[in-house]
């Protein structure tokens, strides 16, 4: 349980936060924070302090429904805050959330570590190859769909045996390009209804168990929470607490959060758990 991220050795034996930084003015839960530099760095290092081992930073946002953005434009947002970030923090790992492979390689060359691709390949079919020429870790997740079109229907026989083929088949496809270090991130909330979502979240232990790969939860403040309950994602934080506990009972190694400090507290009271 342990990935190489350019020469530094990321153990997941103990799960980790990964503090979402969406650089982005139409995220669905906070677009705009994030669009200049000091709210950027001060957001970043907020994250750090609070115990995030891993910022996460997109600059084009994956909601529903949401509009696609320019290639050039997304390497505006993301570009600056890496070399930023980097630059007065040395020591952080971070992560690129991109489907597309020039923005990956772009990001990598410019000091980030992983690459987290919402589409699975299937929206840049070079991302693959890129990932194993770069030698980067990469962050492989199920969508059915695109985001425009994924919450239209969303239909599955069995949904837990359906994402878990995609998985086995797409983790081949990355190792015979040279991939060596796959996180597995059954992508809640991307082409799935809240049924789907909890079925997934109840039987998580299913994907690490069969493929012996690390798991991400990427749960925070999200429609299977806020349908739920009632409530929109600014008031989301307790529920995002209460499934980060079943995640991590279920297996996760890493928790994919907006709120790394309440992340963090709920991984200590898990370790607590486990004396």
């Amino acid at each position: 349980m342990t990935i190489l991220c350019k020469g530094r050795l990321l153990d997941l034996s103990m799960p980790v936060v990964m503090g979402i930084l969406n650089l982005t003015p139409d995220s669905f839960f906070d677009g705009g924070k994030y669009s200049h530099a000091d709210a950027i760095f001060q957001q970043a290092e907020k994250m750090l302090q609070e115990g995030a081992t891993i910022l996460d930073l997109g600059g084009a946002s994956s909601r529903s429904g949401a509009a696609e953005v320019p290639e050039a434009e997304e390497m505006r947002r993301v570009l600056p805050a890496v070399t930023g970030i980097l630059q007065r923090f040395p020591e952080s790992i971070l992560s690129i959330d991109t489907w597309r492979a020039p923005v990956a390689e772009a990001a990598i060359n410019a000091g980030a570590h992983i690459i987290n691709d919402i589409s699975g390949g299937s929206l840049d079919p070079e991302l693959f190859a890129t990932a194993g020429r770069l030698q980067t870790p990469y962050i492989l997740m199920h969508m059915q769909g695109t985001p425009q079109t994924m919450q239209q229907h969303p239909h599955y026989e069995d949904v837990v045996t359906e994402v878990l083929d995609y998985f086995i088949e797409k983790t081949a496809r990355l190792r015979a390009v040279g991939v060596k270090d796959i996180i597995l991130d059954p992508g809640f909330g991307f082409g799935k209804t809240v049924a789907h979502n909890y079925t997934l979240l109840r039987q998580l232990h299913t994907f690490g168990t069969v493929t012996g790969l690390p798991v991400l939860a990427g749960i925070s403040r999200k429609s299977m929470i806020c349908k739920a309950l009632g409530v929109k994602p600014e008031n989301a934080l307790n529920g995002t607490t209460a499934l980060h506990m079943v995640a991590l009972q279920q297996g996760a190694c890493i928790l994919r959060a907006h709120d790394v400090r309440e992340a963090r507290e709920v991984i200590t009271l898990w370790q607590l758990l486990q004396d």
